[in-house]
């Protein structure tokens, strides 16, 4: 009779990463954002219709209170990735400095980032769900074209 019951529990897998393999927020995950941003667990993302906190003590109450509902953020490979190629993508000048606010091209940061994608890959080979090879692939192939642009056309 235990064998037969053990048999029958089994286990249930349950994905409860926010992100997809893209880096897009999951549909499950976006009404639990908004809800903790009602009840002011989160403030919400600001958009450039919003006005700044009027004082550092309300952005600082706001900053330790957004930490109380969620534990640190995940990050697993497919963030990694991603934050990595935002990186060659600020060296390539695609993305503005986010201190200055404006481009910044430098080819040899961007070199190098894209060839730790590329190690990256070629270490992590046969180790890697199909979503995340097929993450990696992409954004190694848009990151070297976007590279290959750049030093074939400089005044872009």
């Amino acid at each position: 009779m235990e064998e037969s019951d053990e048999k029958d529990k089994g286990f249930k897998v349950q994905d409860k990463r926010r992100f997809s393999a893209e880096g897009e927020l999951k549909p499950e995950h976006r009404g639990q954002d908004e809800a903790r941003a009602e009840r002011g667990g989160e403030a919400p993302r600001p958009d450039s219709s919003a006005k700044p906190a009027t004082s550092a003590s309300t952005a600082a109450a706001a900053a330790e209170h957004s930490h109380e509902d969620i534990g640190p953020s995940e990050i697993n490979f497919a963030t990694f990735i991603v934050g990595l190629s935002t990186q060659a993508l600020l060296h390539l000048g695609e993305i503005p400095d986010p201190t200055t606010n404006n481009p910044v091209r430098d080819l040899t940061a961007a070199q190098q980032l894209i060839d730790i994608l590329g190690l990256l890959r070629d270490k992590t080979r046969g180790n890697l769900d199909r979503d995340e090879a097929g993450l990696l692939d992409s954004i190694l192939f848009d990151l070297r074209m976007k590279y290959v642009e750049i030093t074939r056309n400089p005044s872009r």
